[in-house]
């Protein structure tokens, strides 16, 4: 039987595929300010600024790929029962092929109908934007994106899947947005744990820092588990 390999990734694991992340320097929380475009007040305020803003990025993302990174999570399914939690709202696990991907804040390519949240809709290349009129199946929309002050609806089974792992893995993350950053409590006690960030956050003793980028992190990570075997 293959041992359970958790993986937890946040932005950086898709910055090299060009996707801007938010909180760096230069990311995007530079340019727009963050409760006018990612919070529940926002939205409820001017919906049709934070509809233009998630089309700006659905237009962004089509016009990128996965990464090397992306693409090594997919190789260790030859070996390993793989499952990704990601914060981040981009498919790109999904286009490089991971079979188990869990979004905790939301799909970028989805909408959700506004009076039912359980109506989703997936959108494709040529039908990218939505307005506040935007209808489809009769059904006004919204972004299937977890705002700030709204709750974390996938966060319960990620703390499943994370006390099930053999074996965890943080990648690209800074730890510091909650509730994601708190699923390292949830390991299990004396179970490797590995990081991969080109600037790691401080971490207990325990944990296996790799300092660098997701491509060649994970190429790293797959080289020392490989020969854990």
């Amino acid at each position: 039987m293959k041992k359970r390999l958790v993986v937890s990734t946040g932005a950086g694991m898709s910055a090299e595929s060009g996707i801007s992340t938010f909180r760096d320097a230069g990311g995007l929380w530079e340019n727009y300010p963050v409760m006018e475009v990612a919070s529940a007040d926002g939205f409820r305020r001017n919906p049709a600024l934070i509809h233009r803003f998630y089309n700006e990025r659905r237009a962004e993302l089509v016009s990128v790929e996965p990464n090397a990174g992306h693409r090594g999570l997919v190789e260790l399914e030859k070996y390993f029962d793989v499952h990704i939690i990601t914060q981040n709202v981009d498919d790109l696990h999904e286009r490089a092929g991971s079979s188990s991907v869990l979004h905790l804040h939301g799909e970028l390519m989805k909408v959700r109908a506004m009076d039912n949240e359980s109506l989703l809709y997936t959108l494709d290349k040529d039908h990218l934007e939505t307005t506040p009129d935007t209808l489809i199946d009769g059904h006004h929309v919204r972004p299937h994106i977890v705002f700030f002050q709204e709750a974390v609806p996938n966060f319960e089974p990620a703390v499943d899947l994370v006390q099930s792992a053999d074996i965890m893995v943080i990648i690209g993350t800074s730890l510091a947005v909650y509730p994601a950053a708190a699923l390292l409590n949830y390991a299990r006690r004396g179970i490797p744990v590995y990081y991969i960030d080109p600037r790691p956050a401080s971490v207990p003793a325990s944990v296996h820092v790799i300092a660098q980028g997701a491509g060649e992190g994970v190429a790293t990570l797959t080289r020392e588990l490989l020969n854990n075997i």
